[in-house]
C-alpha cells in the first residue's frame, strides 16, 4: 500500500510518536507532560464530514450541539433525508444559511455520486484533497481535518488550524503564533509523520489549558480560538 494510503492505526501512532520523541526534544517535552496524544479518529461518511463543516468558524460545543440536533431530527443522517430540511428547520437546528447551502450542496454532490466518499480511502492524499476542495464550502482545513482524522492518514498538516498554530507557537517558544506559509515549513522536519506532530501538538494545547483530553470520539479535533471558511 502507497504511504499516501496507509491508515494510522493504534500501533503506527505509537510506532511515530517515538520516532518524533526522539527527533525533536520539544516533541518529547509534550509526551513527557500529558503522555501520547489520542488516535482522535472519526467514523468516514457524510455525516462526518456534515459535522466538520459545522465545526468551521465556531466552538466545538456549538458544532457538536448543532450536529446533535440535526442527528434527532432526521434519525438516519443521510444526504436524501438532510435534502428534505427546509430552511426553517436547518435554522433551528443552528445551521446559518450559508452552511445550509453548503451542506445541500454536498448532499446533492453525495446523492448523485459526483462526490464518492467510499471512494476516497483508496486514492493519495492529493486526489482525496482535490475531490473534496472542489465541492461549494469545503476549503483547504475541512480537506485536511477529513485526511488527518477521517482517513487517518499519517502525513497531513493542515496549516491553517488556528489552535495548531497556537500550540506550534506555545511549544516552541515562538513570538507570535505562525501563519499558513510559516506553519509548513516549520512542519518539514516532522514529515512523514506530521499528522502525528498535528495530534502531539493539539495534545499540549488541550494539556496547557486544563482540559481533559478524550479518546476517540466523533468530535475528535480541540477546540480553535478561530477557523478559517473551509
Amino acid at each position: 500500500m502507497e504511504a499516501t494510503r496507509a491508515r494510522l492505526t493504534e500501533e503506527t501512532l505509537d510506532l511515530a510518536v517515538r520516532e518524533l520523541a526522539a527527533r525533536d526534544p520539544d516533541l518529547r517535552a509534550i509526551v513527557e507532560r500529558f503522555g501520547p496524544p489520542p488516535l482522535w479518529d472519526r467514523t468516514p461518511g457524510f455525516a462526518t464530514l456534515v459535522h466538520i463543516v459545522l465545526e468551521q468558524q465556531v466552538s466545538l460545543a456549538s458544532a457538536q450541539a448543532a450536529f446533535d440536533r440535526l442527528c434527532a431530527a432526521v434519525d438516519v443522517l443521510t444526504p436524501d433525508r438532510f435534502l428534505e430540511l427546509d430552511d426553517a428547520e436547518l435554522l433551528s437546528i443552528g445551521f446559518s444559511r450559508q452552511k445550509a447551502r453548503y451542506v445541500r450542496d454536498l448532499a446533492r454532490a453525495v446523492a448523485t455520486g459526483t462526490l464518492d466518499l467510499e471512494n476516497l480511502a483508496s486514492l493519495p492524499d492529493e486526489d482525496v484533497h482535490r475531490a473534496l476542495v472542489a465541492q461549494t464550502g469545503i476549503g483547504p482545513w475541512t480537506a485536511s481535518i477529513y485526511l488527518l482524522m477521517v482517513l487517518g492518514r499519517p502525513d497531513v498538516w493542515p496549516a491553517t488550524d488556528m489552535a495548531l498554530a497556537t500550540a506550534v507557537a506555545e511549544v516552541k517558544g515562538l513570538a507570535r503564533r505562525p501563519d499558513a506559509t510559516q506553519m509548513q515549513a516549520l512542519a518539514m522536519v516532522w514529515a512523514p509523520w506530521r499528522s502525528v506532530a498535528a495530534r502531539l501538538f493539539w495534545h499540549d494545547y488541550l494539556g496547557r489549558r486544563g482540559r481533559s483530553v478524550p479518546g476517540p470520539t466523533p468530535g475528535g479535533l480541540p477546540p480553535a480560538p478561530a477557523r478559517p471558511v473551509g
